[in-house]
């Protein structure tokens, strides 16, 4: 059987009209064939979102959007309605989700899909809204860095300009005269200082030849030590004999004397201490001490008696009378009277 050319050409345009149908759904973000599952959601604006964006979920394409329109009637503070379709038919987009306009790369906007993890609440069926917002873009995010420095810059240049401002106002013809004057000094500084090294330069020249003299005394004095060196020999050979005669001596013996000395001495202090012999009984025994006392009052008063009464006493006859009291020869008179004159200095 033949097929005529009007059926081929019948067939051919059917193909092409349905070829074209399938690409423009294609383009609009459909499936080739269609029938995948709507979504709507609500956005302050656009975001700069096209038709056939990508749809995706966790960076990976799920889904196209379909449309991007401006709906005046609807919320006021969100104005912009986008629908898009999911082409997985194993996503599942629980309740609670959000779906957000954002970059994808540095040049595509698209749908970000970020499902929620709670799913008692089930999941959204087809033509469902879901909540929308506008992720942060790159441009933002680079505005929102860059304006803090933008600001920043501009306080320096400000600055800048203050300081180019007082330098400009400072750089004078009487800055230049001060600083001229500042190098002047400063010249006047070196040349001092060449003068100060000259000087120093003589004076080692000098000092040279003081120190050349004092070198060649030093060396003299060398030589004299060295020709006394036999008699500086004999001096520590004499200072060697010396130190063996001490060696030898009996350090021991007399140290020993000392101690059996201090050890006598030590024990006639322990037996006075005690009371014993006719030392500790001097310095033990107060009887002896308080008859010595009396002793010497009652001598006192017998002094100072014969002083004002030696009539009591003493009787010189010189008439040849009768002698009354205690007659005395001339030298018991005589040694009387020093007793009486020795008492009186004592008193």
């Amino acid at each position: 059987m033949k097929i005529s050319k009007e059926i081929k050409t019948g067939i051919i345009a059917v193909a092409a009209i349905a070829m074209l149908i399938a690409g423009i759904n294609f383009l609009k973000g459909n499936s080739f064939f269609g029938g995948d599952e709507k979504y709507y959601a609500y956005f302050p604006n656009s975001g700069q979102l096209a038709v056939a964006s990508s749809v995706t979920l966790n960076g990976v394409i799920v889904g196209k959007v379909l449309d991007v329109e401006y709906v005046p009637e609807n919320n006021p503070a969100k104005k912009v309605r986008v629908v898009f379709s999911i082409q997985n038919k194993d996503v599942k987009i629980p309740v609670g989700s959000i779906v957000e306009i954002g970059s994808l790369d540095l040049f595509n906007k698209g749908l970000l899909l970020s499902v929620s993890s709670d799913l008692s609440k089930g999941y959204y069926k087809p033509g469902a809204t879901l909540q929308g917002r506008l992720a942060v873009d790159m441009m933002a995010q680079v505005k929102s860095y860059a304006d803090p420095i933008s600001q920043k810059v501009q306080a320096m240049m400000s600055s800048i300009d203050e300081i180019v401002t007082s330098l400009s106002s400072f750089w004078d013809t009487t800055a230049t005269s001060e600083i001229e004057e500042s190098l002047r000094q400063v010249k006047i500084a070196i040349q001092r200082i060449g003068g100060v090294a000259e000087e120093v330069e003589l004076l080692v020249v000098d000092e040279r030849v003081k120190f050349s003299r004092i070198m060649n005394n030093v060396e003299s004095i060398t030589q004299n030590l060295k020709k006394s060196n036999e008699e500086v020999a004999s001096i520590i050979g004499n200072t060697k004999k010396i130190t063996d005669d001490m060696v030898t001596a009996d350090f021991k013996g007399v140290i020993s004397n000392a101690s059996e000395t201090l050890k006598t001495f030590n024990n006639v202090l322990g037996s006075a201490q005690k009371g014993e012999g006719t030392l500790g009984k001097l310095l033990s025994d107060d009887k002896l001490y308080n008859e010595l006392v009396q002793t010497n009052k009652d001598m006192q008063e017998l002094v100072d008696d014969i002083h004002m009464h030696p009539e009591r006493y003493i009787h010189f006859s010189v008439f040849g009378t009768k002698t009354k009291g205690v007659p005395l020869t001339p030298e018991e008179e005589q040694k009387l009277r020093l007793v009486l004159d020795s008492t009186v200095i004592i008193k």
